[in-house]
């Protein structure tokens, strides 16, 4: 339909009437305006897909710019993205299962053992399958107490500076000052001494190695010579059993050479080289490998359903690949492993390992490099389930992480989990026995490390920092934890009086009933009515002057009365409207010397800190835990 806006008539063009400006068409005008927003559309998405791609790509370049830049070289192998997910099979300083010595106070003696323990570094973005299910995530029995946080059993006790073959038992006696009860033998002259020496010196050991010849005799003592004589030098021998070597040991850093079995489960009929190039091997690196295998397999392709193994040396960021097997199911059918001369020679079948005959297994522990992966929460509690930890041992590291991890977080894939906790047995299983001695966590650009550690002074059992700082807080900010902020502290016009007046604290809005958690450890000073207002109201004093107030409660849990003890976390009452309140919330307020400060931005102290013996049995009590694991010493900063 043509419609016209202008008095002159239409202009002809040939003899065919044309489209004049002064004119226009609603076809014509529909068309364009649905064409414009059609394109607005299309261009709109196409950029929204062109930022989001790059999001994601940023988070692979994020985790490899976390890596020193002087381990940035030239490698053997360049691991890229896999077109199939493979299944890796673990590295030795990823799960390890040792025998260590600890010390246990059972009555007036101590007990010395040994006791398997498990050590495991964790990537909590893998795709890690948890063996049991685990609680959903709830703030509130995050930060409350039950009765198993109020005294650890310390089950486990101390490790012991020694190693022992078998159970010891120690006694320690004060020494006797006055006349003892036991017979005193007769004094040895100098020749019986040096006789006992000489008889007994030949089966003396060190360690596993028998010391065959000791000093016989001071060279000082028949001299009055007060020059430096150098008594370590002697002779000796170690005897040890035939193909023996004795050496020192070495502790695991990150350029520790260590090996892993690269496992890759060929789903349909490829070749050897498209198998390793489709899994991140360069294309020299997989044509070199399927020159070795392909003349002892007669084909340089690999069937549906076999299994490539590839072995591979790793030091640092540098890999090299050092053996090549093909599985046909569950047969082996081939290996090939570099010899002393660098060169690929045929050889026998290496040890079986899990993870061949699962390797077509949908519970793959490749590390996803892109989207969707899981929160902070679920990732630690599939990760510690999945290496042997209990639900109990795994809500623990939760509620010690709770300060300064956000649970709810997507992960990062450079978040790890480090844990040293006692198990059953070499298959490296906890217990409801089992007990948690070190963890180090680190989540982005926060490290979080704790020790497990038995005050000598009282005999209480916590997590403390490298220095000896408790790990749990002083005071939590927040009694409510599933609730929601509703008023801050200052100045504000009173909701029933109608005034302004001063909000001497902070409202958290529950539905009534909903829990209130006490904020730290401390006494009862106050648990009632009261008359001024505040309802049904608690006051609870802490330490150092500072005391919290919790009023307008529904009730008051049973056994909070004036006079008892409370520990953070513990229930002391439930959300209400008591007193002069328009409907169901906490007002929550904290005092410092008498004075009433804002609970949400005062500056609160640290938890416990260890000092004099304590904190000096503590630093051997850690120092023996990172030589166990390996640990490198913090760093030194020297100070003017």
């Amino acid at each position: 339909m043509i419609r016209s806006f202008g008095n002159e008539p239409p202009l002809l063009a040939d003899g065919r009437r044309a489209p004049d400006r002064r004119e226009v068409s609603l076809r014509w005008l529909s068309g364009t305006f649905l064409t414009g927003i059609t394109s607005s559309v299309l261009m709109g998405v196409a950029l929204f897909a062109a930022l989001d791609g790059r999001q994601q790509l940023a988070i692979p370049a994020e985790a490899y710019a976390s890596v020193n830049a002087d381990t940035h070289t030239d490698t053997d192998v360049t691991r890229g993205s896999r077109l199939v997910a493979s299944a890796i099979a673990a590295k030795p300083s990823d799960r390890r299962i040792m025998e260590v010595s600890t010390v246990v106070h059972e009555g007036d003696k101590e007990v010395v053992r040994r006791q398997p323990f498990a050590r495991v570094k964790m990537t909590l973005a893998a795709n890690h399958v948890a063996t049991e299910d685990y609680p959903s995530f709830n703030p509130l029995t995050i930060f409350s107490a039950d009765e198993s946080d109020a005294q650890p059993t310390g089950r486990t006790g101390q490790i012991y500076g020694s190693d022992v073959e078998s159970e010891v038992s120690l006694k320690t006696v004060a020494y006797p000052t006055t006349k003892s009860d036991l017979q005193v033998a007769p004094g040895m002259t100098l020749d019986e001494i040096e006789e006992n020496v000489r008889s007994n010196g030949s089966v003396l050991t060190d360690g596993a190695a028998q010391v065959a010849a000791l000093y016989y005799v001071d060279p000082r003592r028949f001299s009055n010579d007060d020059s430096d004589v150098d008594l370590a030098a002697g002779l000796t021998a170690r005897v040890l059993e035939q193909n023996m070597t004795v050496s020192a040991p070495e502790s695991i850093t990150p350029q520790t050479e260590e090996f892993a079995d690269d496992i890759i489960p060929v789903r349909q009929d490829t070749s050897i080289i498209k198998a390793m190039a489709d899994s991140g091997y360069p294309e020299p690196q997989a044509k070199g490998v399927s020159g070795y295998l392909s003349p002892l397999i007669g084909s340089d392709e690999l069937s549906k359903g076999d299994v490539l193994r590839i072995g591979i040396l790793q030091r640092g960021e540098q890999a090299k690949i050092i053996r090549a097997s093909v599985y046909r199911g569950a047969r082996h059918l081939v290996t090939v492993a570099l010899d002393d001369h660098d060169r690929f020679v045929a050889g026998r079948e290496p040890p079986q390992i899990d993870a061949v005959t699962t390797a077509f297994d949908d519970n793959s522990t490749s590390v996803p490099s892109n989207q969707n992966l899981p929160r902070v929460y679920d990732g630690i509690y599939r990760a510690a389930l999945s290496y042997g930890m209990t639900k109990d041992m795994t809500a623990l590291i939760i509620k010690l992480l709770a300060s300064s991890v956000d649970f709810q977080a997507e992960l990062r894939p450079t978040d790890t989990l480090e844990a040293f906790f006692s198990v059953a047995d070499s298959n490296g299983q906890a217990t409801a026995d089992s007990e948690l001695l070190y963890v180090n966590a680190r989540f982005g650009d926060t490290q979080t490390t704790f020790y497990r550690f038995q005050d000598p002074e009282d005999g209480s059992i916590d997590y403390f920092d490298q220095d000896g700082k408790s790990i749990r807080q002083f005071l939590l900010r927040n009694p409510v934890p599933n609730g929601i902020f509703k008023s801050g502290f200052g100045m504000r016009r009173h909701p029933i009086l109608g005034f302004a007046r001063m909000h001497t604290g902070v409202d958290w809005a529950a539905p009534r009933g909903t829990a209130i958690i006490a904020v730290g450890n401390g006494t009862v000073e106050k648990a009632g009515w009261d008359s001024g207002g505040y309802g049904n109201q608690t006051i609870v004093r802490h330490a150092n002057g500072y005391e919290s107030s919790y009023n307008h409660q529904s009730a008051i849990a049973k056994g909070v009365v004036p006079g008892a003890k409370v520990r953070q976390g513990q229930v002391i009452g439930w959300v209400g409207t008591t007193g002069e309140s328009t409907g169901p919330h906490l007002h929550y307020e904290m005092i410092v010397n008498g004075t009433k400060v804002d609970p949400l931005r005062v500056r609160l102290p640290g938890g416990k800190s260890l000092k004099g013996d304590a904190l000096a049995k503590f630093e051997d009590e850690r120092q023996r835990i990172d030589t166990l694991l390996g640990n490198q010493p913090p760093p030194q900063v020297a100070s003017k």
